[in-house]
């Protein structure tokens, strides 16, 4: 696990004496949930109601509303939570898209997996359509998932399992 300072430090600090809104402000970064000054909670352009957002995580509607109230009337956590956006992720429908999808699993601490693994797929000719990083400070045990144009190679893959920073490969 890593062994510095979260740069979300100054977010989780706000939100000290309340753990259930902590819980709604980490899962609105996890997922790109933005907050606005007029106090509307977005996915993208898409208004999202906060007694489904409540449910879902399993708090009272009046905590994600809370939730926001802090996040909109605080400068510093407005200016974090207002610019963030949600992106299509292919990692699960790759299959269905006639995409392989690769996900590594490695020591998030260490530097140069993700350049790595985009210079093995390079050097083989493999060209990626996407390609996702976990934030370390917000999954428990993040993924490096890649999406490629098309099928991996039996050798590339071989590569990648014998990659040093490779703690385990998997096609999905």
């Amino acid at each position: 696990m890593l062994m510095r300072k979260s740069v979300y430090s100054k977010i989780w600090s706000e939100f000290v004496r309340s753990p259930a809104r902590e819980k709604v402000a980490r899962e609105f970064l996890k997922l790109g949930i933005s907050v606005s000054r007029d106090k509307k909670i977005r996915i993208g352009n898409i208004e999202q109601a906060p007694a489904k957002i409540g449910k879902a995580l399993g708090v009272d509607r009046r905590v994600v509303l809370e939730t926001v109230h802090q996040i909109s009337s605080n400068e510093t956590l407005l200016l974090i939570f207002s610019r963030l956006e949600s992106r299509a992720f292919l990692g699960k429908a790759g299959k269905e898209l006639g995409l392989d999808v690769i996900e590594i699993h490695a020591d998030a601490s260490l530097r140069g997996v993700l350049a790595g693994v985009s210079t093995i797929l390079f050097h083989d000719g493999m060209n990626v359509r996407q390609a996702i990083v976990d934030d370390p400070d917000l999954f428990h045990n993040p993924v490096l998932t890649i999406v490629l144009d098309g099928k991996l190679k039996q050798a590339t893959f071989k590569k990648l399992q014998e990659f040093p920073l490779t703690e385990r490969a998997i096609v999905k």
